[in-house]
């Protein structure tokens, strides 16, 4: 149902029945590495292009969440998901080898958690009983992709972020155990005019402050709340704006335990990944790895995860456009069994 101006709350509350984290190699050398269900030694994972690679560990991810589910691929009614590529077709062609209806959507690096928001609603509006949403991205094909050929090795600048390699996918359910996501909010397009496409953290950072000052004001909750709010992928640069924005809004965030799946992903001292980690894939890998472990665990009860996005194409930034920002909330909590 719909509560305050712009978000969701989910009373019979979805149950993530399971989730899966494949990475690349330098994801895997990252501190988070041994918490992830797959790590790739090399970037091509045995394909002949990366694209198929990216393709690749989406599939994997999708199999391995239905594994960890329990779930026959058979049973499975709705897939929500989308990527980076133009016309997300990682998300596409991976689907059609699943053959199950499917809703593929773009929201650039926020793509994660709108998919687990959709996928969400539709469960607990009783359209759908078994739903999984997934994403992926993949260093070298975003690079191909908004950037330079990769194969130039153009140097970038202490802004710039480093497009994760990897894909996530979750279950969802109305029976079960394991984790609840219990709402969401929907952002809205923030533009402040930024436009230099190697200082995503800067672009996104306005959009994150607005999502989170929105979930906060709906559901009436402070900071405290939750043991844990994670922003997806601002990195260093857009975490260090984000809070000065939080704070310009009487939210100092530094008091409560938020971090970046930008920042937490790598090791920013030894890893050369200039201000930290981006793409799709950063914070679906964080989030179904490492976070939904650590609140199966006990560690944590109950989190918010703000995956944000730059909305840019090669073609806005040729024109002269500007880099709108957009960032979508998702509230998890610790469950145990859920509607018997």
């Amino acid at each position: 149902m719909l509560i305050g101006e712009q978000s969701w709350e989910f009373k019979r509350r979805p149950v993530i029945l399971g989730t899966s984290s494949v990475v690349g190699p330098d994801e895997g050398k990252g501190p988070l590495g041994d918490q992830f269900d797959v790590v790739h030694e090399d970037t091509l994972i045995g394909q002949d292009s990366w694209e198929k690679a990216e393709k690749k560990m989406l599939e994997e991810a999708a199999e391995l969440a239905l594994k960890h589910a329990n779930m026959p691929k058979e049973q499975l009614q709705f897939y929500v998901g989308g990527d980076l590529l133009n016309q997300i077709i990682s998300n596409s062609f991976a689907v059609r080898t699943m053959q199950v209806p499917y809703l593929g959507i773009f929201g650039a690096c926020s793509t994660s958690m709108e998919g687990l928001a959709i996928a969400s609603m539709i469960v607990d509006s009783g359209f759908g009983e078994r739903v999984m949403a997934g994403t992926c991205s993949h260093n070298c094909t975003a690079e191909k992709q908004f950037r330079y050929p990769t194969e130039y090795g153009s140097q970038k600048p202490p802004t710039a972020q480093y497009t994760v390699t990897g894909a996530g996918a979750a279950v969802l359910g109305l029976k079960g155990s394991g984790p609840v996501v219990t709402g969401a909010t929907i952002g809205r397009v923030v533009d402040l005019g930024i436009k230099d496409p190697f200082n995503m953290g800067a672009a996104m950072a306005p959009a994150a402050v607005d999502t989170l000052t929105a979930h906060f004001r709906d559901f009436g909750r402070e900071p405290g709340y939750y043991d844990l709010i994670v922003t997806g992928d601002l990195a260093t640069v857009g975490y260090d704006i984000a809070c000065d924005l939080l704070r310009e809004r009487g939210l100092d965030m530094t008091q409560t335990v938020y971090q970046d799946c930008g920042k937490l992903i790598y090791d920013l001292e030894k890893q050369n990944v200039q201000a930290g980690g981006s793409g799709c894939g950063c914070s679906a890998t964080v989030t179904y790895g490492p976070l939904l472990k650590r609140l199966r665990k006990g560690d944590l009860n109950r989190i918010l995860v703000v995956a944000t996005g730059a909305l840019l194409s090669p073609l806005s930034f040729q024109q002269g456009e500007s880099i709108p920002g957009i960032a979508h909330a998702v509230a998890i909590e610790r469950g145990e069994v859920q509607n018997g």
